[in-house]
């Protein structure tokens, strides 16, 4: 899993903030206590003097080591006795004075060695829908919502079955995807219908889902992610050329790559070198892709260069989306 590098600089400073606000309410509760029990800091400094004093005894010179450890030990014991009595006259519990971090895994680093830890992966998959809501309405955009009542139950002229009954098929086909991102059969979908039948909405769900788990997901439209290609290459000089090598390298190396719209862009010989580039580079890297578009398999393969066709029709799963126009029947309802 590899997060942009600005999502993962913004789940960072946000743990290091978590991090900075614990230990100074601990640093506060600390100086509270001092302050109605002064005898509470003269015992932990008194014990903090021993436990110099127990490292000591065990490399002492000379006579009993034993002995001077056990009498240190001993000593020390007694000062936490002590001072857990006068905690618990305040109120607090024994350990109300040590440091508590909120992932014990880590100690709030957000890092294991070189292994991200859960707690930091956890902020970067809430950082990243932050980003992917920027062009994603993800606030309703959940397969819990989502609504197979808008779709006919009527056979649709030349499809052999209803709306109704295909879109069930594809929304467990995507739900699936996205809950077994990585473990799933089938690696890319194509999405192709008209407008209006929730390509993008689905889109959106499974961008959340796979979020969630922790791996790294762009979304983009093919005229942005084209746009970006271009600037690459063309203003490779500029601090555009450098946003746009930046941008591009998200595209090509994140877990999950959603490209919407495919076929609105102006189809040109650069457009096409683009995405050869984008589609045969996360092949290559065994990224998984979700495209949507509004032309057919058979009409992308009239459409782009036969190496482009060739590993669309053999590397994506078509789901078709038919019926009539959701959103037209969403506003006719309110």
């Amino acid at each position: 899993m590899s997060y942009d590098a600005n999502v993962l600089r913004r789940a960072t400073a946000r743990l290091e903030q978590n991090r900075r606000q614990r230990e100074e309410r601990e640093e506060r509760l600390r100086l509270e206590v001092y302050r109605q029990e002064p005898r509470v800091e003269q015992l932990d400094r008194r014990i903090q003097g021993t436990m110099a004093g127990l490292v000591a005894a065990a490399l002492r010179q000379g006579g009993d080591p034993v002995q001077a450890v056990q009498s240190v030990r001993q000593e020390n014991q007694n000062l936490q006795r002590e001072r857990a009595v006068l905690l618990g006259a305040l109120g607090l519990p024994e350990d109300a004075l040590e440091e508590k971090p909120v992932c014990p895994l880590c100690r709030d680093r957000g890092w294991r060695g070189a292994s991200m830890c859960q707690c930091l992966r956890e902020l970067c998959a809430q950082e990243q829908i932050k980003e992917l809501s920027k062009l994603l309405d993800l606030g309703e955009q959940s397969f819990d919502s989502f609504r197979l009542d808008y779709y006919s139950q009527t056979l649709y002229p030349g499809m052999g079955s209803s709306p109704r009954s295909n879109m069930e098929l594809v929304y467990d086909v995507c739900v699936k995807y996205a809950t077994k991102f990585g473990r799933f059969t089938i690696k890319n979908l194509f999405l192709s219908g008209a407008p209006g039948l929730g390509k993008t909405f689905l889109s959106a769900c499974i961008a959340r889902a796979v979020s969630e788990q922790g791996f790294s997901v762009v979304y983009d439209t093919a005229g942005n992610i084209f746009a970006q290609f271009e600037n690459r290459k063309f203003f490779r000089n500029s601090p555009d050329g450098a946003g746009a090598r930046d941008e591009t390298r998200r595209y090509l190396g994140c877990d999950l790559l959603i490209l919407d719209d495919l076929g609105s862009e102006l189809t040109t010989q650069f457009t096409q070198s683009a995405l050869y580039e984008l589609i045969n580079t996360r092949l290559a890297g065994e990224k998984h892709t979700v495209i949507s578009s509004n032309l057919s398999m058979a009409e992308a393969g009239q459409r782009y260069a036969p190496q482009i066709a060739s590993r669309l029709e053999g590397e994506y799963h078509v789901l078709h989306f038919f019926g009539d126009d959701i959103r037209l029947l969403r506003k006719n309802r309110m």
